[in-house]
């Protein structure tokens, strides 16, 4: 029997292998404002305030926390990103992190740009695994929320709905044609029903032969490992593969203080114990039906990604097997996403593009995130200066 998987994530020469001098001291930079609570609000606030003002700060966001979380304004301008990603063995998802216009036409245009990722995907498959869409970038919040309160549509709302159906099925139809599995992902809980029927839909659709579509799995909230382990079993009756990305989630605060305004359940795990072990049953889950499942552990928790590294030895799953992917977002957790790719796993990053001020709540959500996640920042940056420090040495 092959011995257990010695990976470590400590690695720092590989971590941050892509990233110049010039590039390692920027996220350093980066980091140590992240990693004080205040001087990050202040920060934020300040671009914000420049940005009503119309003020030209994109220049200076461009070349900091832009540079640094995004690939480029456009999907062209992302090109030396993802060759410079697929060098060392990762893959790039590009996200059109742009949040659109809520109007037909808007939907229409971002429906079409998720199209050209794909598209851009068939001519690098290998560079560009996969490409990813939210539905709320393709409808009305507000529809969806209507629907799951199971409220009576107008004939026009009932048509909305429709054109929302048509533009997710055209993506889906693309990404099967183009043999580019797409993943649709997640949103609060009280629109996640109607998106959920969605993915199902395009699933059994899609599906047949291989999983193209897949749903997304936020493993914070009660519900979702059962709904996983459901969907399953749908899939098997209905003779079609099931495509997950199981993810911790990123909506917590806003759902809890949801449920107590208004007065119900909390649909979140009580505390972060219970989710890591819901997370942990769903990567076995998966893992012991990989016969029927395609499956991407979106986390930037280390022991998590780990576990799957043991649980793939444990079930003799070859570390190059496609249809197990880790991934990690752009500027983020590079100590996992390289050393796993060196050791030959299947890794992509997502990959935010979008011009700079589009793309501005993304920077800001990914501030806040790595402000109010324990230890997130802190571990960024330690592994950021202990890497500055080896190169240090290296040159003596």
């Amino acid at each position: 029997m092959e011995e257990e998987p010695r990976i470590s994530f400590e690695d720092t020469s590989v971590a941050f292998s892509y990233k110049s001098d010039a590039a390692l001291r920027k996220a350093n930079f980066i980091f140590s404002m992240v990693n004080h609570p205040w001087i990050s609000a202040a920060a934020i606030g300040s671009v914000k305030f420049a940005l009503k003002l119309h003020l030209p700060v994109e220049g200076i966001i461009r070349k900091t926390a832009f540079d640094h979380f995004c690939g480029g304004i456009s999907i062209d301008n992302c090109d030396d990103e993802i060759a410079q990603l697929s060098k060392y063995g990762v893959g790039t998802i590009l996200d059109y992190s742009v949040e659109g216009e809520k109007s037909e036409k808007g939907f229409d245009q971002v429906t079409e740009e998720i199209i050209r990722t794909i598209d851009k995907a068939k001519g690098d498959p290998a560079g560009i695994p996969f490409s990813v869409f939210k539905v709320t970038g393709l409808g009305d919040s507000d529809l969806f929320e209507k629907i799951q309160r199971e409220d009576v549509l107008t004939i026009e709302e009932q048509r909305a709905f429709e054109r929302v159906r048509q533009r997710v099925d055209k993506i889906c139809a693309r990404a099967h044609a183009n043999k580019i599995p797409v993943l649709i992902d997640a949103e609060e809980t009280w629109i996640q029903e109607p998106i959920d029927t969605l993915a199902y839909e395009m699933m059994a659709k899609y599906n047949k032969e291989k999983a193209i579509v897949f749903n997304t799995y936020q493993l914070y909230r009660i519900a979702s490992l059962q709904n996983l382990k459901n969907s399953f079993e749908e899939a098997a009756r209905k003779n079609y593969y099931i495509g997950a990305k199981l993810v911790r989630g990123a909506y917590m605060e806003k759902e809890r203080a949801r449920a107590e305004a208004m007065g119900y359940p909390d649909p979140i795990q009580p505390d972060k114990a219970a989710s890591d072990k819901a997370f942990n049953e769903a990567l076995e889950f998966c893992v012991e039906n990989i016969s029927r499942i395609a499956f991407m552990c979106g986390s930037h928790n280390e022991e998590s990604n780990l576990y799957l590294t043991t649980l793939m030895h444990k079930y003799g799953l070859k570390n190059t097997d496609d249809r197990i992917w880790f991934a990690q977002l752009y500027g983020m957790s590079d100590n996992i996403s390289f050393n796993l790719a060196k050791a030959g796993y299947k890794v992509a990053k997502y990959v935010p593009y979008g011009p700079v001020r589009s793309v501005m709540p993304y920077l800001f959500r990914r501030a806040q995130e790595n402000t109010s996640v324990a230890g997130q920042s802190s571990r960024e940056l330690i592994l950021i200066r202990k890497e500055l420090e080896r190169r240090k040495r290296s040159r003596k």
